[in-house]
Order: C-alpha cells, then sequence, then structure tokens
C-alpha cells in the first residue's frame, strides 16, 4: 500500500512538471512570436510559378510576376514571401513594383535567374530602368539568384556623353531601382551585365546591403556598381563590386552613410559625387573603411563640378588596401570627364572634413595624391594619416595640391603642397 502511493505521488509529481514544462513553452513560445515575428500563422507564401510565370528563359514572364505582385502587396497577412524559384529563368520586360502595400513586412526570396530582354524587348518602351521598386517600406531582397542585365547589348553605343532625347535611347537602363523605399535590406543576390548602373538607391532611409556580387567587364561604360542619392542611413558591407565604373558612388542629398569590407575593381574606385552639376547638393557624414581596391582607375575620390553650390563635409577613408590603382587619393573640384566645353566658374562645392587614415598599397602613377581644390573656395580641415603608397614601377611617388588646407602624418609621400589649416 505504501509503495502503491509513493508510486502514483511521483506519477503525479512528474505530470505536474511536465504539465508546468509545457505551460512554460507556451509562454516562451507565444513572447517569441510577439517578440520576432517568427510565428507562421500570419506569414503568407506567394510563388510565382502559381500565377502563370514560365522560367524558361523564352517566354515573357512579366504578366505573371505583375499578378504575383498584385497578390503580395493587397494581402492581409502581416509578412509576406515572394518565391523565385531555384533552377528556373524568368525573362521581365521592364516593371514597376509599386507600393506602398498592405503587409507590414515583404520579402522576395530570389533563388532563381531573372533576366532582361534583348534590345528587340526594350522598343516603345522607356529606356531608363529595367525593375523598379518605388514606395514599399520593410522590403527584403535576398537568396542566391542571379539579376542579369543582359547589358552587353547596349555597351557598344557611343553615346555616353550625349543629352539630346536620342542619346537617351541608346544608354541603356539601369537594372534595379529602389525608390522610396525604408528600411529596406538587399542579402546575398547577384547582379551582373547591367547595360548601366546596377543598382540605384534614391530617397531611401534605413537601408542594409550586405554579401552580395555585382559584375560586369572592366571596359563596359558607366556600369556603376552601386549608386546612392538623397538617402541616409545606408551601409553596405562585405560584398565583391566588380564593374566598369564606379563600384560605390554618393550623390547628392545623401548622409549618414557606411561602407566596409567592399572588394572593389576592377572600375573606377568608390567615389563621393559627382556633385554640384545640378546646383546645390549636399553630402555628410559618409565612413568608407577596410577595403580593397584593386586595378581601378581610382581609389577613393570626391568629384565636383565648377559651377556647383552645397557642401560635402565629414567624410573619411580609412583601412583602405591600394593594389595596382591608377590614381589612388583624389580631390576633383574640377570634374568633367568629357573634357568639351567644360565650365570655369568660381562658384563650388565646399569640402571640408576630409580625412584619410591608414591608407596603404601600391599606384601605376607616379602622382598617388592630387587634391586638387577649387582656387576661389579651396578645401579645408583635410587630414592624411598614416598614408603609404609606392610605385608600381619602382619610381618616386609625389603628392599634387591645389587649394587644400589641412596636414598630414607619418605619409610616404610628405603632402608638402597642403596649406596650413
Amino acid at each position: 500500500m505504501y509503495i502503491l502511493f509513493v508510486h502514483s505521488y511521483c506519477t503525479i509529481g512528474t505530470m505536474m512538471k511536465l504539465f508546468s514544462l509545457q505551460v512554460y513553452l507556451g509562454i516562451f513560445l507565444v513572447l517569441l512570436c510577439m517578440v520576432s515575428s517568427v510565428c507562421s500563422a500570419d506569414v503568407k507564401t506567394f510563388n510565382v510559378v502559381d500565377f502563370g510565370a514560365a522560367g524558361d528563359g523564352r517566354t515573357d514572364d512579366s504578366p505573371a510576376f505583375l499578378k504575383a505582385w498584385k497578390a503580395v502587396c493587397q494581402s492581409e497577412s502581416s509578412r509576406v514571401i515572394l518565391v523565385i524559384p531555384k533552377r528556373m529563368k524568368f525573362l521581365l520586360t521592364p516593371l514597376t513594383f509599386d507600393g506602398p502595400c498592405k503587409p507590414s513586412q515583404i520579402h522576395i526570396q530570389v533563388s532563381g535567374n531573372i533576366i532582361a530582354p534583348s534590345k528587340s524587348g526594350w522598343k516603345g518602351r522607356a529606356i531608363n530602368a529595367w525593375l523598379t521598386f518605388s514606395n514599399i517600406n520593410h522590403l527584403t531582397v535576398n537568396g542566391n539568384g542571379v539579376f542579369d542585365g543582359q547589358g552587353h547589348v547596349w555597351w557598344s553605343n557611343p553615346c555616353l556623353d550625349d543629352n539630346t532625347s536620342q542619346g537617351t535611347q541608346c544608354k541603356g537602363p539601369t537594372a534595379l531601382i529602389f525608390r522610396r523605399c525604408d528600411r529596406l535590406r538587399i542579402r546575398g543576390v547577384t547582379l551582373i551585365r547591367s547595360a548601366r548602373s546596377h543598382m540605384i538607391l534614391t530617397a531611401c532611409n534605413e537601408v542594409s546591403i550586405a554579401n552580395i556580387r555585382i559584375m560586369a567587364p572592366g571596359d563596359s561604360p558607366n556600369t556603376d556598381g552601386i549608386d546612392i542619392s538623397a538617402s541616409k542611413n545606408v551601409r553596405i558591407h562585405n560584398s565583391l563590386i566588380a564593374t566598369g565604373d564606379d563600384c560605390i558612388a554618393i550623390g547628392g542629398g545623401s548622409s549618414n552613410i557606411k561602407i566596409s569590407g567592399i572588394a572593389c575593381g576592377p572600375g573606377h574606385g568608390i567615389s563621393i559625387g559627382s556633385l554640384g552639376e545640378g546646383g546645390f547638393e549636399v553630402v555628410e557624414d559618409v565612413n568608407v573603411r577596410n577595403c580593397t581596391i584593386k586595378d581601378t582607375l581610382t581609389g577613393v575620390r570626391i568629384k565636383t563640378w565648377q559651377g556647383g553650390k552645397g557642401y560635402a563635409r565629414r567624410i573619411s577613408f580609412e583601412g583602405i588596401k591600394l593594389v595596382a590603382v591608377n590614381n589612388p587619393i583624389i580631390i576633383d573640384q574640377f570634374y568633367c570627364p568629357s573634357r568639351v566645353n567644360c565650365k570655369n566658374d568660381t562658384a563650388a562645392v565646399a569640402l571640408s572634413d576630409i580625412t584619410f587614415r591608414g591608407i596603404l598599397g601600391t599606384s601605376l602613377m607616379d602622382e598617388v595624391i592630387n587634391l586638387s581644390c577649387s582656387e576661389t573656395v579651396g578645401c579645408k580641415n583635410i587630414l592624411l594619416d598614416r598614408v603609404y603608397i609606392s610605385s608600381v614601377k619602382g619610381n618616386p611617388v609625389h603628392a599634387k595640391c591645389i587649394n587644400a588646407h589641412g596636414r598630414y602624418t607619418h605619409t610616404k609621400p610628405a603632402v608638402k603642397c597642403l596649406l596650413p589649416p
């Protein structure tokens, strides 16, 4: 009897403990759902194939993608996933994915390949952008899929400096444009062979881009990796960008930009600007650090047009490794790439508080530092610290300055042309 009582008591105790454990586990899962939104009850998944996408690389899948996007954007679920499946190739003509949308978070899972049409597929269409995402907050684009801009059909056109209507028809489209997309996340995807810039961020806030690849031949014209304009709080890190123009270019209206862990090259390096061509422009609080720049036309650069207004300030380049770069460190306030009908104007974008620190490597040119500032406005508070650049050919290297004010420490070559602060 005593043994039976003890056995019953132990069984009840064990059951109570199990019950308590289940209660605690249930509470934990509820809290986890509330905090991290991992519950699947309010997550809805859409697959472009279910909307008629063929994924054979020949059929125009644009209508299917638009149907899928309409379903995604109007979904009553708080979190929505749009699946672009692997081992398939989707041909898309120019499309715009518009918001605002009902879900609080939209996730585009790119596992397959997305390809642009041949040049004949653009007939009768606006030739400025291939895929545009507009007014979509909390958008995530990730996966190991590829966006292929098929830009090789455009690159032979000699009209990059033609601003007439005919010129706009032959420059080719930007591959991806994100316009007014706040809290944007881009992860893992690959962009190749864009006709023009691979990605443009404009009027976006709180953007994070990581672990992506952008690739085009080094001689492909105007194929910037990422262009940023009128955007703030942007972080780009741990990515490979190898193109025919700027790996990353930061344009007017941008602030609080952090770039790190970028392998850049070939291309034109990492640039601020160009600024001032369109009038008053501002860039501030930019930090570029721990990047490798290899086989590029320039290394780290700030470029502005004569006649511009505004300012660029609090800009730092730190921990940069240079490998066989043509023009490692440049401030160019006489920017005029066409070298035709260049302005000769006393107005200029004011540059100040610019730091080059911990930069080392090799140059193909003997002039490794060029600080060419406006003769009327000048550059203020430039600091070069621990900058060591040598010639690939073993030649003596030197610096050049025009109206640049600041100081240098532990720098080779010595920047004796700097004017007092």
